[in-house]
Formats: structure tokens, sequence, C-alpha cells
């Protein structure tokens, strides 16, 4: 007896699947979401809290099968107080990085977040990138320590590893919150370390000698272009040593416009207003760094008749840079590459000097002349703790003869 069309298009029709089904006398549920394919299951956990999860699969035999086992491999992970969801820690660096970008308003913030930046991507996210937060062990961080050592070259100082352990630290208490780990203590990274020291110093005597041989140096190129960058350079060590202000963070974002003049009775002063990490001040610059200045702003072609003018016109211009208005790459192989030629590198302890020697240099020629402690940590933006800690020897010597 042949079926009629209505009996044929039903016997050839699929049986409709239910969207939601019960296991385990209702303990487990799986149900699709609306215009997906694939199956997913919701359980609830014994704290109240509702756990849901994809199966990864359109079969619905398949689907309870996977469904089951995320239940017991969930209830096994409670069990032994492991988060029921992960991240890798740089998935969470990453997090940590956009969270801290977003509160970086100020400029001591904009700061901050560089430096962070900096500690995540050169070393915590290169070794314990692929980790979960969770499984990094104590053997994981001793082995992170001896490669930062590779890395770097030398055991870093005490402040260095302080710095790495508050930014691993950020990416840890994230996890935490986010509950990616349940009570489980993840070790932390070691910060004892050598304590800093100040960079050796130039000696009044060392000063003559390398200024005395900038001229030469000027000349001993190939081609201007790797001139340019000497006459530079040599105008920014006189800088250095004559203001005591930090390289790079303070100095390198300089302008034209944030040299003023200081009036004290019948004399002036230029004044200079910097903004480094221990936030924004003035300082008072050596009467040596008007000849630098004018000697600099003649060389960059800027049209104006003298140094005052310049000042007063407020110019929105960075004070270090080219004639072209660049500013050279890398300074610090410069200025090593002038030591060298100069015979200036080592110290007599046989230490290297960098541009932040001159910082050192400034600190050490201004107690020697006897100014004192507080009026010194105010010009260089440091406390006067920091002061005693790298100068005590000296200022040491200076109350001894005060007392004699």
């Amino acid at each position: 007896m042949r079926m009629s069309l209505l009996q044929q298009f039903f016997a050839s029709a699929p049986t409709p699947q239910p969207k939601q089904i019960k296991l385990l006398d209702g303990k487990l549920n799986a149900y699709k979401r609306p215009q997906s394919a694939q199956w997913q299951c919701r359980f609830k956990l014994s704290n109240g809290d509702w756990h849901s999860a994809s199966t990864g699969t359109d079969d619905l035999m398949e689907a309870k099968k996977q469904a089951m086992m995320l239940f017991e491999v969930v209830k096994i992970k409670i069990e032994n107080n492991i988060a029921l969801r992960t991240k890798t820690f740089k998935q969470l660096a990453n997090e940590e990085i956009k969270l801290l970008l977003g509160v970086a308003t100020s400029q001591r913030g904009a700061r901050t977040y560089k430096d962070y930046l900096f500690i995540w991507e050169k070393y915590l996210i290169p070794f314990f990138g692929k980790y979960p937060v969770e499984e990094i062990t104590n053997e994981l961080v001793a082995d992170f320590e001896a490669w930062r050592i590779a890395e770097m070259g030398k055991e870093p100082k005490a402040i260095t590893k302080k710095h790495h352990a508050l930014a691993y630290n950020r990416v840890v208490e994230l996890a935490k919150q986010y509950g990616y780990v349940r009570n489980k203590l993840v070790p932390t990274l070691n910060i004892r370390g050598a304590k800093s020291e100040p960079r050796p110093a130039f000696t009044q005597e060392e000063l003559e000698q390398l200024y005395a041989y900038m001229p030469i140096w000027h000349k001993d190129v190939h081609h201007r272009h790797s001139g340019e960058p000497r006459i530079l350079c040599s105008a920014y060590v006189k800088f250095l040593a004559n203001t005591g202000i930090r390289h790079s963070t303070e100095s390198m974002p300089l302008r034209w416009k944030h040299l003023q003049w200081h009036y004290s009775g019948s004399k002036r002063f230029l004044r200079i207003w910097v903004s480094g990490k221990t936030g924004a001040r003035y300082l008072i610059a050596k009467n040596d760094v008007l000849d630098v200045l004018t000697g600099l702003y003649k060389w960059q072609q800027l049209p104006y008749v003298s140094l005052d003018e310049l000042i007063q016109a407020k110019l929105d211009r960075k004070v270090f840079v080219m004639p072209d208005g660049q500013m050279p790459y890398l300074l610090e192989n410069i200025f090593r590459h002038l030591m060298k030629k100069s015979g200036l590198l080592k110290n007599s302890a046989g230490q290297n000097r960098t541009l932040y020697s001159l910082r050192h240099t400034y600190a050490t020629q201004a107690l020697t002349k006897g100014i004192d402690i507080h009026t010194l940590a105010k010009q260089m933006g440091t406390s006067v703790v920091m002061i005693e800690r790298h100068y005590s020897k000296l200022t040491a010597m200076m109350a001894a003869e005060k007392l004699a």
C-alpha cells in the first residue's frame, strides 16, 4: 500500500532533538543556546554558584559524555583547591597593562606604567608567559632568577629585584581577584640583592681633562652625521654636570620654555622646571650652564639674538636635539665612545662611568662646597635619606672638619 505524501514527509523528517536534558537526577543540565549548534552544560557548585561550560559538540550522545566528564573534572578540582578556570601569566599581564594604562593620567603615572611595561615585556612575560599563575612553583621561580642573571649579564641589584617583584605581584593579585588561584600560595620573587651604589664620579681635574678633549673628539670624524651627535653629547654632558638633573627621565623631555630667570635682589639665576619620578620641581643651574645653552641654541640655528630672548620667547621645542629637530639615537653609546677615547671610562677602582656618573659628580661637588643635604635633596629631587645613604662617608668627613 502506497504512503500518502504527508506520511512520506513525516517518515523522512529527522526526529527533533530536545533543547534541554537533565542528567544525574537533575544535578547536571545539558542545553543549547539560541542560534548555537553545540551543547552546553550547567551545574551548581557546593558554594551555590553555577558553573557553565561548552561540551564542544553538536552530537547529543557525545555531549552527554562530555558533560559528565566536565562535571567530574570540576568536582576533582574543587576537592584539590584547583581553580576551575585559568589564564596564562601572559594573558593576565596584558590585562594588567590595559588596567594600568587606563589610570596613568598623570606624568608620574605614565612613568610608572612605562617602568612596569618594560619589566613585563623584557623579563616576566618571556619567562612566565605560558604558565597559568597557579602552576608557578618555587622551582620555576628559581629557574627564572638564574635565567634573569644570564639575560642581564650580572646579578641584579636589590632595587631592581624589588621592582620586578612588584610587577610580578600585580599579575598574581589579578589572578586571585579573578578566582584563577584557589587557596594556593603562589611563590614570590626574591628581593634580596646587593645594595645599589652611586656611579663613580669625576674629579674636577678629570672634568677639565674631559672638556679639553671634547673639541678634538668633535673633529675626529669621517662625516658630518657622526660629528653632530658628538657636539650634542658634549653639551649634554656639561649640562648634566652643572645641574644634577637625572639623565633621560628628566633631561630628554626638557624644552626651552622650561627655562626661566630667577631674581634675588640685583642678581638673576637660571631656574629650570623639571618633572621626574619624584614629581615636578624647580632647580637652580650653575652659571656655567648659560654658556652651554648659548652655544647649543646657536649650533641649532634657532632664530634668536641671545639666550635671554630665547628664554623670553618660551619656545616649545626640546632642548637636546640636533639642528634638524631630531633626537640622536642612544646618547649612552655616544657617551661611552667619548669615555673610551678620552681615557676616562673607568675610575681608579675600575668602575665604568655612565651618564648617571655626572649626577653623582654634581652631588659630590655640592657637598664638598658645603651645601647642606636638605637643600641638595630638594635641588636634585631626592630625599635626605637617599643623600645620606649614598654620600655618608663624604658628609661624615665634612662634619669632622666643622667639629674639629
